[in-house]
């Protein structure tokens, strides 16, 4: 029987690990491994995220079937961005129950400012590189919308994720 106030993981199966026996330890998730959108014409997403993820963000490309189904896939060293048609016809909502944006994290706020410039001159329509100080007061970052209406983002690598990252032991 648990002491006074805790819970057996029969009991309460979100009981935090701090509270189980000494051999149960959390599970630490590294990282993104692939992330999948569905899109309303493959050929036309492709194209998009061949410039953006490809020629400005430096991705690396391959394609591949799946139960028949063609999938365009862009990855670097940290994880990957899977394209496939989609199944069901509908509308992208961000403000609907599902993903509202994806944003992805470069180095340094020259570097947002770099993509920002490279997806002007590729004809794209992206915001003006801003701070965003309501979120964090070295939050930089654009804003722009794939074809088929997701939002994406791409923010600099900010004072409190680096903190996060290199003193995680200390982080509340």
């Amino acid at each position: 029987m648990p002491g006074k106030g805790k819970q057996s993981v029969a009991e309460n199966p979100f009981t935090p690990a701090a509270v189980l026996p000494a051999l149960t330890m959390a599970t630490e998730v590294i990282g993104i491994d692939h992330v999948y959108f569905s899109v309303k014409s493959l050929p036309a997403s492709e194209k998009y995220y061949d410039t953006v993820l490809g020629e400005i963000l430096g991705f690396r490309k391959n394609a591949f079937v799946l139960s028949d189904n063609p999938h365009v896939q862009y990855f670097n060293r940290h994880f990957g961005i899977v394209l496939r048609q989609a199944r069901a016809a509908g509308e992208f909502n961000s403000e609907s129950a599902g993903l509202h944006h994806f944003c992805l994290r470069v180095e340094k706020e020259e570097d947002v400012d770099r993509a920002a410039a490279a997806m002007r001159s590729a004809g794209l329509s992206v915001s003006i590189p801003t701070y965003h100080r309501e979120y964090a007061p070295d939050y930089y970052a654009i804003f722009f919308t794939d074809p088929d209406g997701l939002r994406l983002e791409v923010t600099n690598f900010r004072q409190e994720r680096r903190d996060r990252m290199q003193h995680w032991e200390k982080a509340p």
